[in-house]
């Protein structure tokens, strides 16, 4: 696990993974400020979900989760008003350590990079197998468009493909925050799995 330093975007009802791609409409000037820095230093940043009861606190530092994803950005769009659409392409877990001092607009973060474990196990394969056929099914029977997904997925390493998923079809807040934080690949496909068995089976009682 490394130390990181980096500036964090903090949204609500916002969990961003890492093996997928996040864009953004950037248009408070405490961040496009903060995109001009990470442009001019390596493109990286954290964005992080903010914790029920911020709104009070927004303009200031509201509460946000420990465990925020990490990504670079992989395309900006300067607009002529100064704001900014960017891409951003998620690469690790973090987990918040402290908050730094800082003097500008935006917030700084030391934090852990994580990793993933129990990859590896027996049966995690056939897990994201499972996932992916349900994940698949409850797209057609809503018949939204299923080709981006697969191409996303195919081939992809179980917890990849764990993240894309979530990434795409779970919509709750406290559900895709919680998928987030869980650093094993066995048990966050599990859980991914008993969510979109529920979805599916409530899709099927509306029948």
């Amino acid at each position: 696990m490394a130390r990181t330093v980096l500036p964090i975007f903090p949204l609500p009802e916002l969990s961003f993974f890492p093996h997928t791609l996040l864009p953004l409409h950037v248009f408070e000037a405490r961040y496009r400020a903060m995109i001009t820095d990470c442009l001019a230093r390596d493109k990286r940043m954290a964005v992080v979900g903010l914790k029920p009861g911020y709104e009070q606190d927004y303009d200031r530092r509201p509460a946000v989760y420990e465990i925020a994803g990490a990504g670079r950005i992989v395309r900006c769009e300067r607009l002529a008003t100064g704001r900014f659409n960017i891409l951003l392409k998620g690469e690790a877990r973090v987990r918040i350590d402290r908050e730094l001092p800082s003097d500008t607009l935006y917030r700084m973060v030391e934090g852990t990079t994580l990793g993933e474990t129990g990859a590896e196990r027996e049966g995690v394969g056939a897990l994201a197998s499972r996932v992916t056929g349900r994940c698949l099914s409850i797209l057609r029977a809503v018949q939204r468009p299923t080709a981006e997904l697969e191409v996303a997925i195919s081939g992809a390493a179980p917890g990849a493909v764990c993240d894309r998923i979530a990434s795409a079809v779970i919509a709750e807040a406290p559900l895709r925050q919680a998928l987030l934080e869980e650093l094993d690949v066995e048990r966050r496909l599990s859980r991914l799995a008993e969510i979109l068995d529920d979805l599916h089976g409530r899709l099927q009682g509306k029948r």
